[in-house]
């Protein structure tokens, strides 16, 4: 299947208050992989070493997933210039990795929280969305995404929290929430 290429490429916004974006985007990422498409996942906000896909990721071939941002939580309400800075590293590098032709699958991975969060101009994305090559599929994940960003998207799938245990004190658990 080496040299495979989509014809045409989408992009995909996953968002809502719901659990499941970033699984969606991974699962999405492992098919494509399974039919020789090469795949580059870019986490913004995310520099835990822990989360269970990142050592799964490993042995796929040509799945490549990347971190950018510290462990600790960024607070909305006053971000610090270490998380600016992460962001602005983690948009940089995605614009990259997008305009390069080397990958037919690039996840943007909370990159509308990221946005939200005024770690990043909305512009800054809109504009990758606008020049990404014609063959690149692009999903972008998080909460919150910005109402342009559903105008420009091909597919929209806003994941809705009808219940969740956390409500009931069951805090994230290894394997499942990381």
């Amino acid at each position: 299947m080496e040299g495979k290429k989509l014809l045409k490429g989408l992009i995909h916004i996953y968002t809502g208050d719901g659990k499941g974006k970033t699984t969606a985007a991974i699962g999405l990422g492992v098919r494509a992989a399974g039919h020789g498409l090469k795949v580059y996942m870019i986490q913004f906000m995310k520099g835990r070493v822990n989360y269970g896909e990142l050592e799964t990721i490993k042995s796929i071939p040509d799945f490549t997933i990347i971190q950018f941002g510290r462990p600790e939580f960024v607070n909305k309400a006053n971000p610090e210039k270490i998380d600016i800075d992460g962001a602005a590293d983690a948009l940089q590098h995605a614009r990259q990795i997008i305009s390069s032709g080397k990958y037919d699958v690039v996840i943007l991975d909370e990159v509308n929280v990221a946005v939200d969060f005024g770690l990043i101009a909305a512009e800054d994305v809109l504009e990758i969305m606008r020049k990404k090559p014609a063959q690149v599929e692009m999903i972008m994940t998080g909460r919150n995404a910005k109402q342009e960003f559903i105008e420009a998207a091909d597919l929209v799938t806003e994941m809705r929290e009808i219940k969740h245990y956390y409500s009931s004190g069951i805090e994230a658990r290894l394997g499942i929430e990381f």
